[in-house]
């Protein structure tokens, strides 16, 4: 999805060469030139189904937050407490508006005591970095307070906040990096056999989910993230632009005799539908609430202070996310409406035919009395009723 509030021209990966040879078509998502698909949507989400997918999501914005008072501007930046977060993990959170609206949802890694990485999407790196920055001084940590940031770290973006031993620096490294996805169950089978990439710390057989491991490729550091976006278990590699190229290319010849394939934008749609992912744009926005979408678990409501913390509560009318299964071949797409007999209840946000599971999926936000799972309703498919189950989320849920 293009970012709307961008007039200019999409952007494309260091990747791009790449994906031309392999014959990709593209699509202009979140401000960049992306591929949505190489051969087939369906071929592709299979193969992640079954042996792996290999997806460039390099347009990803990624923000370094480091120094002694960085763990505390985080827990009062972002939903999520983030400060209890141990070195080596990953916590999904939330960039929150002042009034409770989600600007955008990210990953935060914490790569050392006073180090993180936040992972946000391409087409909310603009406000992400504006928000980091705007709630910089209005952190409540009371203490000491560095008036002037060092002085060799030029090129770098420093915020400053109050704290017991100086400040957060918050710097934009999005173009520093690319960042490669390999997922589905052989996922881990072919990173292991990638003889460029050094053996990981941990290992990636120890690796949990919502974890990371320190590596190197050719010489270059790579971050290692047991994460992704499929509902499939797989890994998100992070690695200086001046490897990505290389990094592609040596995944791709270990990977393909194990089945692993280009994969686009299309498959991993369909791909975080069945488990159930929200997508910004669709299930998330500044007008809906972390409660409403199922990410009330995200939110540290117990902290003394955060953005967004007065307004977080939805109203007890407002609409909630729920999963729609259909039955035959016609699925409801984003837009369409959601009725409970005459009465509109919702709108679809997101919704297609699943190739996993064969009949149609869909999410939607619809009315609390019409939101138990069981209910009955009925989407408006071009004028035509089609009978649809509230059902609970995700809708596919790979075997361990």
């Amino acid at each position: 999805m293009s970012d709307p509030r961008s007039t200019a021209p999409p952007r494309s990966t260091v990747l791009r060469p790449r994906h031309e040879a392999l014959g990709a078509s593209f699509t202009d998502f979140g401000g960049w030139e992306m591929p949505v698909r190489y051969t087939s949507d369906l071929a592709e989400h299979h193969a992640v189904r079954t042996a792996a997918g290999l997806f460039d999501i390099s347009h990803m914005a990624e923000f370094l937050v480091t120094g002694p008072d960085a763990a505390a501007f985080l827990d009062y930046a972002l939903a999520g407490r983030l400060s209890t977060m141990p070195v080596g993990k990953a916590k999904y959170s939330l960039v929150l508006a002042d009034d409770g609206g989600i600007i955008d949802d990210v990953i935060v890694y914490r790569t050392g005591k006073d180090y993180f990485l936040v992972i946000a999407n391409a087409g909310n790196r603009e406000a992400v970095a504006a928000a980091l920055a705007e709630r910089a001084p209005r952190a409540p940590v009371v203490a000491s307070f560095l008036a002037e940031p060092p002085a060799d770290v030029s090129g770098t973006s420093f915020v400053h906040i109050p704290g017991v031993s100086g400040t957060a620096a918050v710097e934009d490294v999005s173009d520093q990096f690319a960042l490669i996805a390999v997922q589905g169950p052989r996922a881990r089978a072919i990173l292991e056999a990638t003889a460029s990439i050094s053996a990981a710390e941990p290992s990636l057989a120890e690796l949990g989910y919502y974890a990371w491991a320190a590596a190197s490729f050719r010489g270059d550091p790579l971050i290692i993230a047991r994460t992704g976006y499929t509902g499939e278990d797989g890994f998100e590699l992070l690695v200086p632009n001046r490897r990505a190229v290389e990094l592609w290319d040596a995944l791709l010849e270990t990977g393909t005799p194990l089945g692993l394939v280009p994969a686009g934008l299309a498959a991993r749609d369909t791909l975080r539908l069945e488990a159930g992912m929200p997508l910004y744009g669709h299930e998330l926005g500044l007008d809906v609430r972390p409660a409403q979408a199922g990410l009330g678990r995200s939110v540290a409501t117990d902290k003394p202070a955060f953005v967004g913390k007065v307004g977080v509560d939805p109203e007890e009318t407002a609409p909630v996310l729920v999963g729609l299964v259909a039955e035959g071949k016609r699925a409801g797409r984003a837009g369409y409406a959601v009725y409970d007999g005459d009465t509109r209840v919702g709108e679809i946000t997101s919704g297609a035919l699943s190739p996993t599971l064969g009949h149609p999926i869909a999410m939607a936000y619809v009315s609390p009395d019409a939101s138990a799972s069981g209910t009955v309703l009925q989407i408006d498919v071009r004028g035509t009723r089609i009978p649809a189950t509230v059902t609970p989320l995700p809708f596919y849920r790979r075997k361990k």
